[in-house]
């Protein structure tokens, strides 16, 4: 399924400022070059809004062991097994050819060529488990691409990673969680946190009914 977009646009001024009001007007950085912006159905969390949800609080005790670990991009500690863990992991949910691992190491390790800086590991007591791939500056967070290892995380890992990725922005005094696009029924599970607000195209809405029920549509 092609990613869902209105317009997109290489940017080239890649300030705070810059990039912080192109994400406010839908749009979101992609894995197709550096620069490389789309606007889509965007959603985000006002994270002065966020507060956990009791079904948010369950899937936290779901996954128990699981820590959070931040890291700069380019990764120095970057090996294969990281990118054929995404490899494999994108196959099984999503299709052969969606993501290379030859494209998880540009994105952790060519900072010329990916739009990428920050890695979220997630630990548990053996070592990582799951990794996620973020652009972060001081206002906003974009929580994107995230992968882990289907064979040994916890049932509830992908919304596990999710929200504990929700939490450290919030610690950290953001402004905004992207959370990628609403662009299939499956993306409904991103209208369950609080503070969630998507953008239509024009204006970002507050209206969750009417998102599912446009979800819903497209089944």
């Amino acid at each position: 399924m092609p990613y869902l977009h209105w317009d997109q646009q290489i940017v080239t001024d890649s300030s705070s400022e810059n990039i912080t009001a192109f994400y406010d007007r839908g749009y979101v950085f992609t894995r197709l070059s550096k620069g490389a912006m789309q606007q889509t159905r965007s959603c985000r969390i006002d994270l002065s809004r966020f507060e956990l949800s009791s079904e948010n609080r369950r899937v936290l005790k779901k996954t128990p062991d699981i820590s959070l670990r931040v890291e700069a991009l380019p990764y120095g500690a970057y090996d294969f097994q990281i990118g054929k863990l995404a490899k494999d992991f994108y196959t099984a949910k999503f299709g052969d050819k969606v993501m290379s691992a030859q494209k998880i190491k540009e994105m952790l390790g060519d900072g010329n060529r990916s739009n990428f800086n920050r890695l979220l590991v997630y630990m548990n007591g053996f070592g990582p488990l799951g990794y996620a791939i973020c652009y972060e500056n001081s206002d906003i967070l974009h929580y994107s691409y995230p992968f882990y290892d289907l064979a040994q995380a916890p049932r509830d890992m992908g919304l596990g990673m999710m929200i504990r990725a929700i939490e450290y922005a919030q610690a950290q005094g953001l402004k905004y969680v992207y959370l990628g696009s609403l662009q299939r029924p499956g993306d409904s599970y991103k209208l369950q946190f609080a503070g969630l607000e998507w953008f239509d195209g024009q204006a970002w809405q507050t209206d969750l009914q009417a998102a599912k029920t446009l979800l819903k549509e497209l089944a």
